[in-house]
């Protein structure tokens, strides 16, 4: 394991011994939130990125020491492993030079190569390569026998073998790769028979930027514009670079010999590594983009996630529509349905008095203090509807709530099971009410992707995504806290060391058992062993436990600290808690131990002094402009109120309620550079922004938000 982590050490800015400490940890099955709160004093305070930095660079170096034995073993078993080549391969440790020494041992289909080798062409080669000789016709003259018919064949089979002595180069290879990272240029053209089709893809008909400066959106969008078959990419550096980068290597002379090679490395150059790396190129290109892509869609994820929720409250949910109606839901403060109904108060039905009494009555029936519409179809009309009840309770707040993403929840098998008597109209107007009362704990019941809030998620690497989709899930979950007798059992998966079985297992001990009273009970619910104990308890909490404690991020594993804290300052745990002047004057050094150090110590603290505080704040009311309902209401200079719906590495998008989100630019943010959106806003930010530009036809909305006060 010190092996591994020095490794590390030499590519990530942390000490080894930081490094060493979160191996062992990650190794001895704690989570990365876990060891993140509560491991502090072990990492170095390291938090949830570095950690999961030095997990995926330990997975790299895990997978390419893997790759190393198989290669190994190959060449073993072809009988060409020297102890020179095994110490070459035991000290490289970059992925590219290392298939790069295998590439000439390597199984492959037969080549010109191997069809000249056959022919007994190998000898001229070799000769030819030296470039000693300026009589290349007279010694090919030796070898014109068999099915080598003339020189020319000999000759031409000997470039054969040397284009491929080039291609295995791995010096040669390495100082190309080196070239087309620094001058490679990346270019799209347009499939001139496919020109009107590929409309969507003008920007891309004539394109050029250098390789090391290619933007991911950019990457993305190319690339799929090429697998539609609408463009055509190439990354390549000039072609006289790649040449004399070649000749600085295999040219040594100036004879007849020379001139041979010059044509084997053109044809080298041309035939093998040129597409060859080409490829890497490409392939490292859609790595990059899909590395950002996903960084972009999980911050707007993570950001979503933690949006403020309403908090415990009943609430009335509609999912709007026009033809099929409003579906109506009523919540209690937990989420759970009470009642449902449709109301037609738009056309063509146009039944808005009884729409009205039915709402009136609703409100007053299940006392509801808040009422939630999907921003949809007719969300705002609704809106105006719910806004104009007479006599409408003042403490009533009406929220226009995103509901991109309900109508895959209401289909899904989660939703069935959790309304299994009820059509997918109720689930939807279920699930937009529920975004409102705890967004965190209704949205990890969708698939990310369905959400809304990503950039060309469906053409990255749908396994990487999901896998970094998922972790940024856990980190909310775990940041939030969750209420273990509230939760679902989609939630409870992902608290730290729980997962989908033992979340099951805990939802069917509430229900055989009734609502746990302490962290302790824990431990009686099968299959919870000590290990997941000590990484789920510091995240569960426990409403009104008869140990304040339990409803806070104190671990259980620190309690007997703050019992003595609380003895210290002559007071009990329940009267410590919240009590600044008493906790003032604990003094921290007194409590540090082996294992425990100002860094927890300060944490409890904190925790102390806010227990159970929601990191998210609370929900904030938005109304948009009355005067715009469609694109066409939009005026150039027209000052409104907006949302911020999503967030890419060139803009943000932003629903200004014309049906059409609008791209507030990068460069249309702030009067200062900006290198990333989020140093602006966030998801579901409310700004103020001014319209720069409307097409309508192709529905395209350009803000700026320089110009307009949203300090």
């Amino acid at each position: 394991m010190q092996a591994l982590a020095q490794l590390l050490k030499d590519s990530l800015p942390y000490t080894f011994n930081q490094i060493n400490q979160t191996i062992a940890l990650l190794e001895d099955g704690a989570t990365i939130p876990f060891i993140a709160r509560y491991r502090k004093e072990a990492t170095g305070g390291l938090d949830e990125i570095e950690i999961e930095n030095i997990s995926a660079k330990k997975t790299y170096f895990e997978d390419l020491i893997k790759r190393k034995k198989s290669i190994l073993e190959a060449i073993e078993k072809a009988g060409a492993l020297t102890l020179e080549l095994k110490q070459i391969i035991d000290e490289t440790w970059d992925a590219h030079t290392l298939e790069d020494i295998y590439l000439p041992y390597k199984t492959k289909r037969k080549t010109r190569a191997d069809a000249a080798k056959a022919l007994g062409l190998e000898p001229l080669a070799g000769m030819i390569m030296k470039q000693n000789t300026n009589d290349v016709f007279g010694a090919a003259t030796r070898f014109v026998k068999g099915s080598v018919a003339s020189e020319d064949v000999a000759l031409a089979g000997a470039r054969d073998i040397i284009a491929e002595w080039i291609n295995e180069s791995a010096v040669a290879r390495k100082r190309l790769r080196t070239l087309f990272n620094r001058e490679a240029l990346v270019q799209a053209k347009v499939v001139k028979s496919k020109k009107e089709e590929a409309e969507k893809y003008q920007d891309y008909f004539d394109f050029s930027e250098p390789f090391k400066y290619a933007r991911s959106h950019r990457v993305l969008a190319i690339l799929r514009g090429e697998n539609e078959g609408f463009l055509r990419l190439s990354i390549a550096p000039p072609t006289e670079k790649a040449h004399e980068t070649l000749e600085r290597i295999f040219i040594k002379s100036n004879n007849e010999c020379t001139t041979e090679v010059k044509i084997a490395l053109e044809d080298s150059y041309k035939r093998l590594l040129q597409p060859s790396l080409e490829n890497e190129c490409k392939k490292a290109a859609k790595e990059k983009a899909d590395d950002e892509a996903i960084v972009v869609f999980a911050e707007n994820l993570r950001q979503l996630l933690l949006q403020p929720p309403l908090g415990e409250k009943p609430v009335l949910a509609l999912d709007p529509g026009f033809k099929s109606g409003c579906k109506l839901v009523c919540l209690d403060a937990n989420g759970n349905l009470l009642h449902n109904e449709n109301i037609y108060p738009h056309p063509p039905q146009n039944s808005r008095e009884n729409a009205i009494k039915t709402l009136s009555h609703c409100i007053e029936k299940h006392n509801i203090e808040a009422v939630a519409i999907g921003n949809g179809t007719a969300g705002r009309e609704t809106f105006d509807l719910v806004k104009s009840i007479p006599n409408i309770p003042k403490a009533l707040q009406v929220f226009m709530v995103n509901e991109a993403g309900a109508s895959v929840y209401s289909a899904s098998k989660i939703a069935r099971d959790e309304f299994p008597n009820y059509d997918v109209t109720v689930r939807g107007a279920v699930s937009i009410g529920r975004r409102l009362i705890d967004p965190l704990a209704e949205l990890v019941k969708i698939d990310p992707k369905a959400i809304g809030v990503g950039q060309y998620q469906h053409d990255v690497d749908q396994k990487k995504l999901a896998q970094s989709l998922a972790r940024v899930v856990e980190s909310c979950v775990n940041a939030v806290g969750v209420n273990l007798n509230t939760a679902s059992e989609h939630l409870l998966a992902y608290v730290s060391g729980i997962g989908p079985k033992l979340a099951n297992t805990f939802v069917e001990h509430r229900k055989a058992n009734g609502a746990f009273t302490s962290r302790k009970e824990l431990l009686t619910v099968a299959g919870l062993g000590p290990k997941a104990f000590e990484q789920c308890a510091g995240f569960l909490r426990i409403v009104n436990a008869k140990n304040a404690l339990d409803n806070s991020a104190v671990h259980p594993e620190s309690y007997k600290i703050v019992q003595q804290m609380a003895k210290d300052v002559q007071t009990n745990i329940k009267q410590l808690i919240g009590n600044k002047t008493l906790i003032g004057q604990i003094q921290l050094e007194k409590y540090v131990n082996s294992k425990i150090g100002l860094p927890t110590l300060t944490d409890i603290v904190n925790e102390l002094n806010k227990p159970g505080l929601d990191p998210r704040g609370k929900a904030k009311l938005f109304s948009f402009d009355e005067n715009v309902r469609n694109i066409s209401d939009l005026k150039l200079g027209m000052i409104l109120p907006g949302i911020v719906t999503n967030i890419t590495n060139f803009g943000a998008f932003v629903d200004v309620g014309a049906k059409q989100d609008g791209l507030v630019h990068v460069s249309q943010m702030a009067n200062t550079f900006i290198k990333d959106p989020n140093e602006v806003v966030k998801i579901n930010q409310q700004v103020l922004v001014k319209v720069m530009e409307v097409d309508v036809a192709r529905k395209r909305i350009s803000l700026n938000m320089k110009d307009v006060n949203n300090g």
